[in-house]
Parts: C-alpha cells; structure tokens; sequence
C-alpha cells in the first residue's frame, strides 16, 4: 500500500475495524474512506454495489461482522448466520468487480472443529464437527474464507485471510447480553465491587482454555499481513498463551479488587474446551504480539471504567 492509496476499513467503529484505523494514522496513512452502519448497510446489496462502484477503494480491510459472546451466537442462530454471509459475501464480490488491490478478510478461531488436536493448525479446517453454540457465526465465517479462496483461484484477485484467537481491547462490547467473555468478566466484577455484592455468578465451570489477544496486537498483524501476504491459505493469529476461564476469572478479580464470592452457573455450556491457536506461519514472517494479558487487562479496565486497580496490577506482571 502507498500512503496515498485510498483504504476502506468496513466496520471501522467496531474493536478491530477501530484498531486497525489507528494503525493506519500511525503508519502515516490518512486517505480513508469509512461508512458507519447507518451510512451503508453492508447486508444490502444494491447499496454496497453502489458504494463501491462511486468510491472505488484500492484495498479493503473487511472487519465488518455481527459478533457476540455464547449467549447471543446461541439465541441468534440465524441472525448470524444470515447477516454475516450477506456483509461478506457483499463486500468481496464488490471488491471483485471493482477491481480492489488487495482485501483483507478477518473470520474467526471458532471456525475449527470443536475437538480438534490443539494447537489449532491451519489445515484442520473443516476436519470434524463444530462446536454447536456457535455453529452458524462459524458456518458464515468459513463460507468467507472460501469465498476469498475461489475469487482468488477463479479470478486472480489478490483476497486474503486471517483468523484471530478471542480479542479484547478498547471499543469491546459491554452489553452482558451479547459480550464475550473478557468484557462480561471485567463489567460484572466492576459491579460487584462498586455495589458491594456478595457473589458474582459467572458461566460454565470454569474449565475451559483460552488464548486472548489485544486487538493493537491484531491490527499489527493486519497491517503486516497487508504488506507482506499473499498467498490462498488463511493465516491464525493469536498469543500463543492460554489461561482457563476459571484462571482469568481470578485475574480479573484481583484486578478489580472485588473480595466476594465467585459462583460458577454449571447450567450454562462451557463452549469448547480448549481453544489455542497455532501462530507458527505468521510468527515465522517476522510478526510478534506485544501487549501481555495482565497489562492489556489493566489498559482496558483503566480505559473503560476509570477506576484505581489493586497495587499490584500497576506493575508490570506476567501470568
């Protein structure tokens, strides 16, 4: 990309579309050309055809995407499914036609079979069933990366894609209806602090294994992805590190300095049990995350609450 190239980030107020603007400034990038959701509904066809056809960017950040945590993928099953196959299928296609440069497609870890060997390699791909909570975002995600596959092979377009381990980071969504798991973690503790609540209820038992990553981590990956990939084969990307949701529990409490009590709802699905990306290929190109999950945790809780963290949380500590 030239600094002058004209660059379209699709859901640039979202956490990762945000991120990745940021990066672009900082990168001495300043030639966007940015719709909010209320301004060009992806999910419309006509109007993205419109859109692309006046505005012809040369490359395309595609970050725009319903997304949720458990509970929201599993009561909005198709929702999901529907609405991520129509902004994606919409946008690539349009690229196609319009003659965009290069587009980068960002999906997602739950694409992987639910039982799949850890950590997840790229080519387990459609290797085993999914995971059933999450299955349509998934279905919808995997269609995406075939989509950029074939326009490639078919055409010749220079269409890319990368998968990221579960983010976190300014812009992350706090509606406990529809969160994921380190912003519903980070809020309900809050909560129990500042209203002096004798437990906090969290899901599941507390047993399964996550990686997390910073979204600045991720949109260094997507800006050096940008720069230096091309090929047919999605990319993961992820920290490489993994703690139980049970471990992040007692990180975050202590963080906040919430002294109650922690009771696991057993009732409600744990999601799959361990889910650790293999990075190998990206890290072999030369990229590194940098943000560790104790201080990304202190930055985003500093961010959006304001509030004093425990002592120890304003030294640099690794898990």
């Amino acid at each position: 990309m030239e600094k002058s190239s004209k660059i379209y980030v699709a859901g640039h107020r979202g956490m990762v579309g945000s991120a990745i603007v940021r990066k672009l400034q900082a990168e001495g990038y300043n030639n966007f050309v940015l719709r909010t959701s209320t301004e060009l509904d992806l999910r419309n066809q006509p109007a993205v055809e419109s859109f692309f056809s006046s505005e012809k960017p040369e490359y395309v950040f595609l970050a725009a995407a319903k997304v949720g945590g458990i509970m929201a993928n599993n009561t909005y099953r198709a929702d999901f499914l529907y609405e991520n196959l129509m902004i994606q299928s919409n946008v690539i296609h349009q690229s196609y036609v319009n003659g965009v440069k290069k587009l980068l497609f960002l999906g997602s870890s739950c694409i992987y079979p639910k039982m799949a060997p850890q950590p997840l390699k790229e080519e387990y791909l459609l290797s085993g069933y999914l995971e059933e909570t999450n299955e349509p975002y998934a279905i919808a995600k995997i269609a995406g990366i075939k989509l950029c596959e074939s326009y490639r092979g078919q055409y010749g377009c220079d269409f890319i894609s990368a998968m990221p381990t579960n983010l976190y980071g300014p812009n992350d969504n706090y509606d406990l209806q529809s969160s994921h798991v380190v912003p519903a973690l980070l809020m309900k503790f809050h909560n129990g602090k500042v209203n002096n609540q004798d437990e906090v209820v969290v899901w599941g038992s507390g047993k399964p294994l996550r990686e997390f990553l910073h979204v600045n981590d991720m949109a260094n990956a997507c800006f050096f992805l940008m720069q230096n990939y091309s090929d047919q084969e999605f990319v993961n990307v992820g920290s490489g590190e993994e703690i139980s949701i049970a471990g992040l529990v007692e990180v975050i409490k202590t963080m906040v300095g919430y002294t109650g009590r922690v009771v696991w709802d057993s009732s409600k699905p744990d999601g799959t049990p361990r889910k650790l990306m293999n990075s190998s290929k990206l890290l072999k190109m030369g990229w590194t995350p940098q943000v560790s999950l104790i201080e990304g945790l202190r930055m985003e809780y500093q961010k959006q609450f304001n509030r004093m963290l425990q002592p120890k949380f304003f030294r640099k500590e690794t898990l």
